[in-house]
């Protein structure tokens, strides 16, 4: 008689709580869908990676309610198994080794699934990173990430990050000989250019507006002493992404 299978599916949660989709394309230059996380539920259980490999009755995490849940498959490993190969593999699944681009919870729920039905997590959660790194904000927010992610590791009091643009500086202005030029002409053609800038990046001053609020945000949390970097810069973009949120629903 053929061993019993236990069905595997994946929960997925959207941290942002629709707020990325209403605002992303505000902040980043280009829609977003959501802030995903996942967890694998089997065996009555949901396994997700957060500070170190978790376990919670299935329904009772922190997350709340998935807002989708992906069948996985049958598996017919069993669960002691399951769980000797999460002891087998924790070492590489701590607050240490935690990367929010590239060693996540969807990346442990991709490797997990994996081991329980042979196949992988959709890629629209996987490919999230690669779409938020590739959008015009993504130079700007990856010095944070860094920051944050050595804070971290290494337990020093954190400090608020400061985007800053990893661009060219512009030339120097030519020198105008004397007789060249009037000064009406010149700031004809500095007006000129500056509706040119506006016209190619119209998003360019609401994007720098909300970067100040989230470090704002982000400097006043960290001021308090009460959280840790990473939960700090998390509520501080929360804040700003829930007031900007309200006054879009007040426009509408």
């Amino acid at each position: 008689m053929a061993e019993e299978g236990y069905k595997v599916v994946l929960n997925v949660y959207d941290l942002s709580n629709g707020l990325a989709r209403q605002l992303s394309t505000s902040f980043l230059g280009k829609p977003i869908e959501a802030i995903w996380h996942t967890g694998v539920v089997v065996y009555g259980n949901e396994y997700f990676f957060g500070g170190g490999i978790q376990s919670l009755a299935a329904g009772r995490t922190p997350y709340g309610r998935p807002v989708r849940v992906v069948e996985m498959g049958e598996t017919h490993i069993p669960r002691e198994v399951f769980e000797d190969y999460l002891r087998d593999i924790s070492p590489r699944y701590t607050a240490e080794t935690y990367r929010l681009l590239s060693h996540n919870c969807n990346n442990f729920s991709n490797e997990v699934a994996q081991f329980l039905v042979g196949a992988g997590i959709p890629d629209y959660i996987l490919n999230l990173p690669a779409e938020v790194m590739s959008s015009p904000m993504g130079p700007l927010i990856m010095p944070m990430i860094q920051n944050l992610e050595s804070t971290l590791r290494t337990n020093a009091a954190p400090q608020a990050t400061q985007f800053v643009p990893t661009s060219v500086p512009p030339p120097p202005p030519p020198q105008n000989k004397p007789g060249e030029g009037s000064s009406s002409s010149k700031q004809e053609d500095k007006a000129a250019k500056a509706k040119q800038g506006s016209a190619a990046d119209p998003l360019g001053g609401a994007r720098g507006k909300v970067q100040e609020e989230v470090m704002r945000e982000f400097a006043a949390i960290m001021a308090s002493g009460t959280l840790r970097a990473s939960e700090a810069a998390a509520l501080a973009m929360r804040r700003v992404m829930e007031r900007h949120g309200d006054a879009t629903m007040q426009q509408s």
